[in-house]
Protein backbone atom coordinates (compact mmCIF):
# COMPACT_ATOMS: atom_id res chain seq x y z
CA UNK A 1 0.00 0.00 0.00
CA UNK A 2 2.79 2.45 0.83
CA UNK A 3 4.57 2.05 -2.14
CA UNK A 4 1.51 2.62 -4.36
CA UNK A 5 0.22 5.90 -2.59
CA UNK A 6 4.17 6.62 -2.81
CA UNK A 7 3.45 6.20 -6.48
CA UNK A 8 0.97 8.36 -7.06
CA UNK A 9 2.18 11.16 -4.95
CA UNK A 10 5.74 11.02 -7.06
CA UNK A 11 3.05 12.42 -10.07
CA UNK A 12 1.71 14.90 -8.43
CA UNK A 13 5.29 15.95 -6.74
CA UNK A 14 7.20 15.61 -10.12
CA UNK A 15 3.86 18.04 -11.51
CA UNK A 16 4.74 20.85 -8.91
CA UNK A 17 8.16 20.70 -9.92
CA UNK A 18 8.27 20.26 -13.41
CA UNK A 19 6.31 22.86 -14.56
CA UNK A 20 8.31 25.26 -12.78
CA UNK A 21 11.52 24.52 -15.27
CA UNK A 22 12.95 23.14 -11.71
CA UNK A 23 13.59 26.42 -10.74
CA UNK A 24 11.47 27.43 -7.50
CA UNK A 25 13.07 30.34 -5.96
CA UNK A 26 11.57 32.93 -8.09
CA UNK A 27 8.11 32.29 -6.99
CA UNK A 28 7.33 32.19 -3.99
CA UNK A 29 3.62 30.23 -3.73
CA UNK A 30 6.15 27.63 -5.59
CA UNK A 31 8.06 27.28 -2.79
CA UNK A 32 5.42 26.58 -0.35
CA UNK A 33 3.59 24.06 -2.69
CA UNK A 34 7.03 22.14 -2.41
CA UNK A 35 7.26 22.75 1.43
CA UNK A 36 3.70 21.50 1.43
CA UNK A 37 4.42 18.09 -0.85
CA UNK A 38 7.99 17.72 1.36
CA UNK A 39 6.21 17.13 4.20
CA UNK A 40 3.74 14.81 2.82
CA UNK A 41 6.70 12.62 1.17
CA UNK A 42 7.86 12.57 4.27
CA UNK A 43 5.37 10.52 5.37
CA UNK A 44 5.09 8.74 2.50
CA UNK A 45 8.50 7.17 2.61
CA UNK A 46 8.01 6.86 6.20
CA UNK A 47 5.59 4.68 5.58
CA UNK A 48 7.34 2.71 2.62
CA UNK A 49 10.31 2.28 5.36
CA UNK A 50 7.73 0.77 8.07
CA UNK A 51 6.70 -1.70 5.06
CA UNK A 52 10.62 -2.79 4.69
CA UNK A 53 11.41 -2.51 8.75
CA UNK A 54 14.82 -0.74 8.32
CA UNK A 55 15.43 0.20 11.38
CA UNK A 56 18.45 2.40 10.81
CA UNK A 57 16.66 4.02 7.80
CA UNK A 58 13.78 4.72 9.89
CA UNK A 59 15.55 6.74 12.62
CA UNK A 60 16.65 8.84 9.39
CA UNK A 61 13.61 9.88 8.37
CA UNK A 62 11.94 9.75 11.60
CA UNK A 63 14.29 12.85 13.16
CA UNK A 64 13.67 14.82 9.17
CA UNK A 65 9.82 13.96 9.88
CA UNK A 66 9.59 15.59 13.27
CA UNK A 67 11.76 18.69 12.56
CA UNK A 68 8.98 19.54 9.65
CA UNK A 69 5.69 21.48 11.62
CA UNK A 70 2.73 19.97 10.12
CA UNK A 71 0.34 22.50 11.69
CA UNK A 72 2.12 25.38 9.61
CA UNK A 73 0.27 26.93 6.51
CA UNK A 74 3.27 26.45 3.46
CA UNK A 75 2.30 29.97 2.74
CA UNK A 76 2.69 31.52 5.86
CA UNK A 77 6.26 29.63 5.91
CA UNK A 78 7.75 31.53 3.28
CA UNK A 79 6.18 35.13 3.61
CA UNK A 80 9.38 36.06 5.43
CA UNK A 81 11.86 35.65 2.73
CA UNK A 82 14.86 34.32 4.94
CA UNK A 83 12.79 32.06 5.90
CA UNK A 84 12.04 31.08 2.70
CA UNK A 85 15.66 30.72 1.84
CA UNK A 86 16.41 29.16 4.93
CA UNK A 87 13.78 26.54 3.77
CA UNK A 88 14.84 25.85 0.66
CA UNK A 89 18.29 25.24 2.06
CA UNK A 90 16.74 22.87 4.53
CA UNK A 91 14.93 20.81 2.06
CA UNK A 92 17.68 20.44 -0.21
CA UNK A 93 19.78 19.31 2.59
CA UNK A 94 17.51 16.85 3.86
CA UNK A 95 16.34 15.32 0.65
CA UNK A 96 20.26 14.83 -0.42
CA UNK A 97 20.61 12.81 3.26
CA UNK A 98 17.83 10.87 3.21
CA UNK A 99 18.28 9.79 -0.28
CA UNK A 100 22.21 9.25 0.32
CA UNK A 101 20.69 7.04 3.54
CA UNK A 102 17.88 5.24 1.96
CA UNK A 103 19.41 4.15 -1.42
CA UNK A 104 21.65 0.84 0.04
CA UNK A 105 18.87 -0.06 2.36
CA UNK A 106 15.57 -0.29 0.93
CA UNK A 107 14.31 -2.18 -2.88
CA UNK A 108 10.29 -1.14 -3.10
CA UNK A 109 11.12 2.77 -3.16
CA UNK A 110 14.55 2.14 -5.33
CA UNK A 111 12.69 3.23 -8.38
CA UNK A 112 11.36 6.35 -7.14
CA UNK A 113 15.19 7.80 -5.86
CA UNK A 114 16.22 9.27 -8.79
CA UNK A 115 12.54 10.59 -9.82
CA UNK A 116 13.00 12.39 -6.52
CA UNK A 117 16.77 13.10 -6.72
CA UNK A 118 16.22 15.57 -9.74
CA UNK A 119 13.36 17.20 -8.09
CA UNK A 120 15.79 18.64 -4.89
CA UNK A 121 16.20 22.18 -5.04
CA UNK A 122 19.26 23.35 -7.23
CA UNK A 123 22.34 25.08 -6.33
CA UNK A 124 20.70 27.87 -8.41
CA UNK A 125 17.30 28.10 -6.28
CA UNK A 126 19.71 28.42 -3.14
CA UNK A 127 21.89 30.96 -4.79
CA UNK A 128 18.91 32.67 -6.37
CA UNK A 129 17.08 33.17 -3.42
CA UNK A 130 20.45 34.66 -1.43
CA UNK A 131 20.34 36.83 -4.30
CA UNK A 132 17.14 38.30 -3.46
CA UNK A 133 17.93 38.35 0.05
CA UNK A 134 21.09 40.75 -1.15
CA UNK A 135 18.18 43.14 -3.52
CA UNK A 136 16.00 43.49 -0.35
CA UNK A 137 18.92 45.27 1.68
CA UNK A 138 19.84 47.09 -1.44
CA UNK A 139 16.42 48.68 -2.18
CA UNK A 140 15.56 48.73 1.70
CA UNK A 141 19.06 49.72 2.92
CA UNK A 142 19.05 46.88 5.72
CA UNK A 143 21.72 44.75 7.74
CA UNK A 144 21.40 41.28 8.46
CA UNK A 145 20.48 41.98 11.78
CA UNK A 146 17.70 44.24 9.90
CA UNK A 147 16.25 41.68 7.83
CA UNK A 148 17.21 38.43 9.99
CA UNK A 149 14.64 39.63 13.12
CA UNK A 150 12.10 37.88 12.31
CA UNK A 151 13.96 34.43 11.14
CA UNK A 152 17.96 34.41 12.08
CA UNK A 153 20.51 32.22 10.11
CA UNK A 154 23.19 30.60 11.24
CA UNK A 155 26.95 30.77 10.39
CA UNK A 156 26.96 28.75 7.10
CA UNK A 157 23.51 30.21 5.79
CA UNK A 158 24.49 33.04 6.36
CA UNK A 159 28.21 32.10 4.22
CA UNK A 160 26.29 31.50 1.52
CA UNK A 161 24.53 34.54 1.39
CA UNK A 162 27.97 36.32 1.64
CA UNK A 163 29.58 34.12 -1.12
CA UNK A 164 26.81 34.95 -3.44
CA UNK A 165 27.48 39.00 -2.41
CA UNK A 166 30.63 38.44 -2.92
CA UNK A 167 30.40 36.81 -6.56
CA UNK A 168 27.99 39.54 -7.70
CA UNK A 169 30.60 42.37 -6.74
CA UNK A 170 29.05 43.66 -4.01
CA UNK A 171 31.27 43.85 -1.17
CA UNK A 172 29.97 46.08 1.20
CA UNK A 173 26.59 43.47 1.37
CA UNK A 174 29.30 40.31 1.59
CA UNK A 175 31.37 42.05 4.48
CA UNK A 176 28.50 42.64 6.70
CA UNK A 177 27.07 38.97 5.97
CA UNK A 178 30.16 37.78 6.30
CA UNK A 179 30.51 39.40 9.55
CA UNK A 180 27.25 37.97 10.67
CA UNK A 181 28.63 34.76 10.49
CA UNK A 182 31.58 34.99 12.04
CA UNK A 183 29.45 36.00 15.42
CA UNK A 184 27.73 32.81 14.82
CA UNK A 185 30.54 30.33 14.52
CA UNK A 186 29.98 27.24 16.77
CA UNK A 187 31.86 23.88 16.50
CA UNK A 188 29.16 22.69 14.36
CA UNK A 189 29.67 25.11 11.61
CA UNK A 190 31.24 23.77 8.81
CA UNK A 191 32.20 27.10 7.49
CA UNK A 192 36.16 28.09 9.50
CA UNK A 193 37.48 31.24 10.60
CA UNK A 194 40.38 31.04 8.89
CA UNK A 195 37.57 31.46 5.38
CA UNK A 196 35.41 34.09 6.91
CA UNK A 197 38.46 35.97 7.78
CA UNK A 198 40.03 35.40 4.41
CA UNK A 199 36.79 36.51 2.69
CA UNK A 200 36.61 39.48 5.36
CA UNK A 201 39.37 40.71 4.52
CA UNK A 202 38.97 40.75 0.90
CA UNK A 203 35.50 41.96 0.58
CA UNK A 204 35.95 45.17 2.93
CA UNK A 205 39.78 45.83 0.73
CA UNK A 206 37.52 45.87 -2.40
CA UNK A 207 35.03 48.68 -1.27
CA UNK A 208 37.45 51.11 0.15
CA UNK A 209 38.31 50.49 3.57
CA UNK A 210 42.44 49.24 3.50
CA UNK A 211 42.84 49.62 7.57
CA UNK A 212 39.86 47.47 8.33
CA UNK A 213 41.07 44.97 5.60
CA UNK A 214 44.63 45.29 7.42
CA UNK A 215 43.16 44.44 10.22
CA UNK A 216 41.27 41.17 9.52
CA UNK A 217 44.45 39.82 7.45
CA UNK A 218 46.37 40.15 10.81
CA UNK A 219 43.52 38.60 12.29
CA UNK A 220 44.10 35.88 9.84
CA UNK A 221 47.82 35.64 9.94
CA UNK A 222 47.80 35.14 13.79
CA UNK A 223 45.46 32.51 13.58
CA UNK A 224 47.46 30.88 11.04
CA UNK A 225 51.27 31.99 11.40
CA UNK A 226 52.32 29.20 8.70
CA UNK A 227 49.75 30.98 6.51
CA UNK A 228 52.24 32.07 3.80
CA UNK A 229 49.69 33.59 1.66
CA UNK A 230 47.81 35.90 4.13
CA UNK A 231 51.71 36.81 5.03
CA UNK A 232 51.70 38.43 1.01
CA UNK A 233 48.30 39.16 1.23
CA UNK A 234 48.63 41.59 4.56
CA UNK A 235 52.21 42.68 3.29
CA UNK A 236 50.32 43.96 0.20
CA UNK A 237 47.80 45.83 1.87
CA UNK A 238 50.45 47.20 4.16
CA UNK A 239 52.84 49.16 0.96
CA UNK A 240 48.82 50.31 -0.47
CA UNK A 241 48.15 51.82 2.85
CA UNK A 242 49.87 54.90 2.09
CA UNK A 243 46.91 55.90 -0.77
CA UNK A 244 43.85 54.87 1.22
CA UNK A 245 41.33 57.09 -0.44
CA UNK A 246 41.77 54.71 -3.97
CA UNK A 247 38.70 52.97 -3.71
CA UNK A 248 35.70 55.50 -2.88
CA UNK A 249 32.50 54.12 -1.72
CA UNK A 250 29.27 53.59 -3.62
CA UNK A 251 26.51 55.32 -1.44
CA UNK A 252 23.90 56.39 -4.39
CA UNK A 253 20.33 55.46 -4.05
CA UNK A 254 18.33 56.10 -7.11
CA UNK A 255 14.77 57.72 -6.75
CA UNK A 256 13.22 54.42 -7.73
CA UNK A 257 14.71 52.79 -4.42
CA UNK A 258 13.96 55.34 -2.64
CA UNK A 259 10.37 55.25 -3.81
CA UNK A 260 10.16 51.41 -2.77
CA UNK A 261 11.23 52.88 0.99
CA UNK A 262 8.52 55.16 0.79
CA UNK A 263 10.48 58.42 0.80
CA UNK A 264 8.01 60.50 -1.33
CA UNK A 265 8.48 63.76 -1.90
CA UNK A 266 6.31 66.20 0.28
CA UNK A 267 5.35 68.32 -3.29
CA UNK A 268 4.06 64.74 -4.34
CA UNK A 269 2.43 63.98 -2.08
CA UNK A 270 0.57 67.29 -1.23
CA UNK A 271 -0.42 67.27 -5.28
CA UNK A 272 -1.88 63.15 -4.63
CA UNK A 273 -3.80 64.54 -1.81
CA UNK A 274 -5.87 67.43 -4.06
CA UNK A 275 -6.54 64.35 -6.14
CA UNK A 276 -10.07 62.95 -6.93
CA UNK A 277 -12.54 59.83 -6.57
CA UNK A 278 -15.87 58.99 -8.04
CA UNK A 279 -18.38 56.53 -8.86
CA UNK A 280 -17.44 55.92 -12.57
CA UNK A 281 -19.79 54.22 -15.32
CA UNK A 282 -16.78 53.81 -17.87
CA UNK A 283 -18.76 56.49 -20.10
CA UNK A 284 -22.43 55.44 -19.53
CA UNK A 285 -21.27 52.20 -20.49
CA UNK A 286 -24.88 50.16 -19.76
CA UNK A 287 -23.37 47.22 -17.83
CA UNK A 288 -22.01 49.73 -15.32
CA UNK A 289 -25.42 51.88 -14.76
CA UNK A 290 -26.70 50.23 -11.91
CA UNK A 291 -23.14 48.73 -10.36
CA UNK A 292 -20.92 52.16 -11.06
CA UNK A 293 -16.64 51.34 -10.01
CA UNK A 294 -14.98 52.90 -7.69
CA UNK A 295 -12.67 55.03 -9.33
CA UNK A 296 -9.63 56.79 -7.67
CA UNK A 297 -7.15 58.90 -9.84
CA UNK A 298 -3.61 58.31 -7.82
CA UNK A 299 -1.61 60.58 -10.78
CA UNK A 300 -2.82 63.11 -12.88
CA UNK A 301 0.29 63.73 -15.64
CA UNK A 302 1.07 60.60 -16.72
CA UNK A 303 -2.89 59.29 -15.65
CA UNK A 304 -2.91 56.71 -13.11
CA UNK A 305 -6.08 55.33 -12.03
CA UNK A 306 -7.04 52.69 -9.62
CA UNK A 307 -9.83 50.90 -9.53
CA UNK A 308 -11.13 49.42 -6.19
CA UNK A 309 -12.98 46.15 -5.91
CA UNK A 310 -12.70 45.36 -9.57
CA UNK A 311 -12.59 41.70 -9.14
CA UNK A 312 -14.25 39.22 -6.25
CA UNK A 313 -12.12 37.35 -3.96
CA UNK A 314 -13.68 34.06 -5.70
CA UNK A 315 -12.35 34.98 -8.94
CA UNK A 316 -9.05 35.82 -7.55
CA UNK A 317 -8.48 32.53 -6.25
CA UNK A 318 -9.68 30.77 -9.09
CA UNK A 319 -7.18 32.76 -11.25
CA UNK A 320 -4.33 31.61 -9.29
CA UNK A 321 -5.58 28.04 -9.00
CA UNK A 322 -5.25 27.65 -12.78
CA UNK A 323 -2.15 29.23 -12.58
CA UNK A 324 0.13 27.73 -10.08
CA UNK A 325 0.63 24.29 -12.22
CA UNK A 326 1.33 26.21 -15.33
CA UNK A 327 4.10 28.93 -14.03
CA UNK A 328 7.98 29.09 -15.61
CA UNK A 329 9.99 31.96 -15.02
CA UNK A 330 9.02 35.14 -16.47
CA UNK A 331 10.68 36.88 -19.12
CA UNK A 332 11.99 40.31 -20.51
CA UNK A 333 11.61 41.33 -23.81
CA UNK A 334 14.38 42.91 -25.62
CA UNK A 335 15.80 43.91 -29.20
CA UNK A 336 13.36 41.72 -30.71
CA UNK A 337 13.81 38.76 -27.96
CA UNK A 338 12.75 37.40 -24.79
CA UNK A 339 14.49 35.75 -22.31
CA UNK A 340 14.94 35.50 -18.19
CA UNK A 341 16.88 38.24 -16.67
CA UNK A 342 18.01 38.91 -12.97
CA UNK A 343 15.89 42.44 -13.32
CA UNK A 344 12.67 40.71 -13.07
CA UNK A 345 12.60 37.73 -10.79
CA UNK A 346 8.92 36.12 -10.64
CA UNK A 347 6.84 33.26 -12.67
CA UNK A 348 4.37 33.84 -14.83
CA UNK A 349 1.91 31.92 -16.80
CA UNK A 350 -0.74 33.94 -19.86
CA UNK A 351 -4.25 32.63 -19.24
CA UNK A 352 -6.50 32.28 -22.35
CA UNK A 353 -9.69 30.16 -22.78
CA UNK A 354 -10.99 30.46 -19.52
CA UNK A 355 -14.27 31.99 -18.16
CA UNK A 356 -13.00 33.57 -15.27
CA UNK A 357 -9.64 35.64 -17.68
CA UNK A 358 -12.85 36.12 -20.17
CA UNK A 359 -15.49 37.58 -17.83
CA UNK A 360 -12.14 39.40 -16.33
CA UNK A 361 -11.04 41.07 -19.64
CA UNK A 362 -14.80 41.84 -20.14
CA UNK A 363 -15.02 44.38 -17.19
CA UNK A 364 -11.65 45.73 -18.01
CA UNK A 365 -12.88 46.64 -21.48
CA UNK A 366 -16.11 47.83 -19.75
CA UNK A 367 -14.24 50.20 -17.37
CA UNK A 368 -11.73 51.41 -20.11
CA UNK A 369 -13.89 51.86 -22.52
CA UNK A 370 -11.21 50.05 -24.59
CA UNK A 371 -11.64 47.28 -27.32
CA UNK A 372 -9.97 43.82 -26.20
CA UNK A 373 -9.79 42.58 -29.93
CA UNK A 374 -6.25 43.14 -29.87
CA UNK A 375 -5.56 42.89 -26.24
CA UNK A 376 -2.86 40.32 -24.73
CA UNK A 377 -4.29 37.06 -22.81
CA UNK A 378 -4.29 37.89 -18.99
CA UNK A 379 -0.61 37.59 -17.35
CA UNK A 380 -0.98 35.84 -13.91
CA UNK A 381 2.36 36.21 -12.07
CA UNK A 382 4.11 35.42 -8.46
CA UNK A 383 6.83 37.02 -7.38
CA UNK A 384 10.03 35.34 -5.65
CA UNK A 385 12.15 35.92 -2.46
CA UNK A 386 12.98 39.42 -2.60
CA UNK A 387 10.87 39.27 -5.77
CA UNK A 388 10.71 42.76 -8.02
CA UNK A 389 10.80 44.15 -11.43
CA UNK A 390 13.16 46.72 -12.49
CA UNK A 391 12.59 49.60 -14.39
CA UNK A 392 11.31 49.12 -17.42
CA UNK A 393 9.13 50.44 -20.06
CA UNK A 394 5.64 48.16 -21.20
CA UNK A 395 5.59 50.05 -24.68
CA UNK A 396 7.51 47.68 -26.81
CA UNK A 397 7.76 50.40 -29.80
CA UNK A 398 6.43 48.08 -32.15
CA UNK A 399 2.93 48.10 -34.58
CA UNK A 400 0.06 48.00 -32.54
CA UNK A 401 2.50 48.53 -29.52
CA UNK A 402 0.70 48.50 -25.73
CA UNK A 403 -1.04 51.34 -25.82
CA UNK A 404 -2.28 50.55 -22.17
CA UNK A 405 -1.70 48.97 -19.04
CA UNK A 406 -4.44 47.26 -16.40
CA UNK A 407 -2.44 45.83 -13.80
CA UNK A 408 -4.64 43.75 -10.89
CA UNK A 409 -3.35 43.16 -7.59
CA UNK A 410 -4.52 39.43 -6.67
CA UNK A 411 -2.88 40.14 -3.18
CA UNK A 412 -1.75 42.13 -0.49
CA UNK A 413 1.51 42.95 0.19
CA UNK A 414 2.50 43.24 4.24
CA UNK A 415 5.95 45.22 3.34
CA UNK A 416 7.39 46.43 -0.02
CA UNK A 417 5.85 45.14 -3.63
CA UNK A 418 4.88 49.03 -4.20
CA UNK A 419 4.74 49.95 -8.14
CA UNK A 420 6.44 53.03 -8.44
CA UNK A 421 7.16 56.13 -11.08
CA UNK A 422 10.56 57.05 -11.06
CA UNK A 423 10.20 59.98 -13.33
CA UNK A 424 7.28 61.55 -12.17
CA UNK A 425 8.28 60.48 -8.22
CA UNK A 426 4.71 58.22 -7.38
CA UNK A 427 4.45 55.05 -5.50
CA UNK A 428 1.28 52.82 -5.35
CA UNK A 429 0.53 50.11 -3.09
CA UNK A 430 -1.23 46.75 -3.73
CA UNK A 431 -4.45 46.66 -2.26
CA UNK A 432 -6.41 42.88 -3.14
CA UNK A 433 -8.91 43.58 -5.42
CA UNK A 434 -8.03 46.79 -6.94
CA UNK A 435 -6.29 47.68 -10.43
CA UNK A 436 -3.89 50.51 -11.71
CA UNK A 437 -4.29 51.70 -15.20
CA UNK A 438 -2.18 53.96 -17.00
CA UNK A 439 -1.67 54.59 -20.61
CA UNK A 440 1.74 53.99 -22.23
CA UNK A 441 1.33 56.03 -25.31
CA UNK A 442 0.95 59.69 -25.83
CA UNK A 443 -2.04 59.83 -27.95
CA UNK A 444 0.27 60.74 -31.10
CA UNK A 445 1.41 57.15 -30.85
CA UNK A 446 4.55 58.22 -29.09
CA UNK A 447 6.13 56.63 -25.99
CA UNK A 448 4.89 57.78 -23.24
CA UNK A 449 8.74 57.63 -21.02
CA UNK A 450 7.06 59.22 -17.98
CA UNK A 451 5.37 55.46 -17.67
CA UNK A 452 8.54 53.83 -17.09
CA UNK A 453 7.74 52.46 -13.51
CA UNK A 454 9.23 49.36 -11.28
CA UNK A 455 7.67 46.28 -9.08
CA UNK A 456 9.89 46.75 -5.71
CA UNK A 457 10.86 43.91 -3.79
CA UNK A 458 8.74 42.05 -1.46
CA UNK A 459 10.30 42.65 2.13
CA UNK A 460 7.42 40.01 3.77
CA UNK A 461 4.44 38.56 2.22
CA UNK A 462 3.39 36.73 -1.10
CA UNK A 463 2.90 39.30 -4.29
CA UNK A 464 0.33 37.86 -6.89
CA UNK A 465 -0.67 40.08 -9.82
CA UNK A 466 -2.32 40.29 -13.01
CA UNK A 467 -1.11 41.78 -15.93
CA UNK A 468 -3.92 42.76 -19.13
CA UNK A 469 -1.54 44.75 -22.08
CA UNK A 470 -3.98 46.51 -24.13
CA UNK A 471 -2.77 46.66 -28.09
CA UNK A 472 -3.19 50.14 -29.92
CA UNK A 473 -5.28 48.27 -32.86
CA UNK A 474 -9.32 48.34 -32.56
CA UNK A 475 -8.72 51.67 -30.20
CA UNK A 476 -9.58 53.61 -33.63
CA UNK A 477 -12.90 55.09 -32.44
CA UNK A 478 -12.56 54.41 -28.65
CA UNK A 479 -9.23 56.51 -27.98
CA UNK A 480 -8.71 58.36 -31.30
CA UNK A 481 -5.06 59.71 -32.32
CA UNK A 482 -3.81 63.23 -32.24
CA UNK A 483 -1.20 64.55 -34.77
CA UNK A 484 -0.33 66.99 -32.03
CA UNK A 485 3.48 66.73 -31.38
CA UNK A 486 3.20 67.27 -27.74
CA UNK A 487 -0.42 65.44 -26.97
Amino acid sequence: MAVRELSMFMVCFWIVCANAGHEIFSSTDQIAQLYGKTKDLLKVFSQCVDAENVETTKSVLLNHHLSYSYSENPEEAVRDPVAAYRLLRRMRSDFMYIVKRIQPNLTQCEEYQNELDSKIPQRKDLDGAASGLIRLQEIYKLHPEDITKETSLNADEAFNVGLVAYDEDKFQHAFLWFLYSLDRLTENSTTTEEELLRFLSSSVYHFGSLSVAIYFSQRLLTLDPSNDEARVQLNRLLHLQSNPDIFPLNTESSNYEALCRGEVDETISKRQRALSCRYSTGGGNPRLMYAPVKEEVEWDEPRIIRYHDIISDREMEILKNISRPQLSRSQVYRAGITEPLKLRVSQSVFLSNDPVEAGVSQRIADVTGLSMETAESLLVQNYGVGGAFEQHIDALEIENDRIATFLIYLSDVEIGGATVFPKVGVSVSPKKGSAVLWYNLHRNGEVNWNTEHAGCPVLMGNKWVANKWIREFGQEFRSPCSLSDWE
